[in-house]
């Protein structure tokens, strides 16, 4: 039997539902598809699918060899198109787990330009705020803000940006202009937050040192939504530049108290354990370093 031409066949029996398609997905005929599956039954000792006249049905166990049957074809495929020296001809479908406002604001706009580049090269585009599991859903490459809680998986430092205490003009001009940590507790504050408690946050200043736990009426789960709250004369925020680069440049927003320093946002991209970096995820990331650098933010 040969294992991975059975692996391919069985994934796409999955993907397609039907012996007869994945058979003219393949390019053979339906016997050889079922004998394949067949024979991978027989040497796992286990059912893969469950087989009647009008419905083809995976098992649990199938379900759970797909997930890594799938991801044994494409590392195959990623080593052959490596040896052929195929980088510069991407194909087939990357899947991108990002930040929502970061994609939205520093990614897709740009997106055409790497579309056009590699045509033959679908894009799989995950936004989510959460961290996703990589391995389960079968990402290729993850952007993640912050401090990375998981060590296991390889990762790789893009980039970072300057974390900064922001304001719109009409909120400071009715509320007043902090210029210490100690007085941000006279003032309303927009809450990026995942329970419902804003994270500590230290200030420096040469020799001095403070340290707060931002507090306020309103707390927000997802960047976009301070955003819209900074926006609108709500309070002021604690955010990553990358949040609001375009209104920082034209002025609707503005740094608040930058002789007190904030640590940095990191950019990582994180990849699955156990996976190769496909040269489909490499170019993604030198496309996504590209957008990067003509910002003032970014410190390499």
């Amino acid at each position: 039997m040969d294992r991975l031409a059975s692996l391919e066949i069985f994934v796409r029996v999955i993907e397609t539902g039907s012996f007869s398609a994945a058979a003219r997905y393949q390019g053979i005929g339906q016997p050889a598809v079922s004998k394949a599956i067949s024979q991978l039954e027989d040497w796992l000792g286990v059912r893969l699918l469950l087989r009647s006249t009008r419905s083809l049905t995976p098992t649990e166990a199938g379900l759970n060899f797909y997930q890594h049957a799938k991801r044994a074809v494409e590392d195959a495929d990623e080593a052959v198109r490596a040896a052929r020296g195929s980088a510069s001809g991407l194909d087939g479908r990357l899947r991108v787990s990002a930040p929502v406002c970061f994609a939205r604001l520093h990614i897709i706009p740009q997106l055409p330009r790497f579309l056009d580049k590699h045509p033959d090269l679908d894009l799989d585009l995950r936004l989510d705020e959460r961290h996703v599991d990589l391995v389960d859903e079968g990402i290729d490459v993850a952007l993640r803000m912050g401090d990375l809680a998981d060590f296991s998986m390889p990762a790789r430092r893009i980039g970072q940006a300057r974390r900064l205490l922001i304001g719109t003009p009409a909120y400071l001009a009715r509320h007043g202009t902090p210029s210490s940590p100690s007085e941000l507790l006279d003032h309303k504050l927009v809450i990026y937050t995942h329970d419902g408690v804003g994270e500590a946050c230290t200030f420096r200043r040469g020799a001095d040192e403070a340290t707060i736990t931002p507090k306020g009426r309103v707390s927000i789960t997802a960047s976009e939504g301070v955003r819209a709250a900074v926006l609108a004369d709500i309070g002021l925020a604690i955010a990553s530049e990358w949040s609001f680069t375009p209104e920082l440049h034209s002025g609707t927003v503005v740094p608040v108290m930058e002789d007190w320093q904030l640590e940095p946002v990191a950019l990582s991209a994180v990849f699955p354990t156990g996976r190769l970096v496909s040269a489909k995820a490499r170019e993604f990331l030198a496309f996504v370093e590209s957008c990067l650098q003509p910002r003032a933010a970014l410190a390499a």
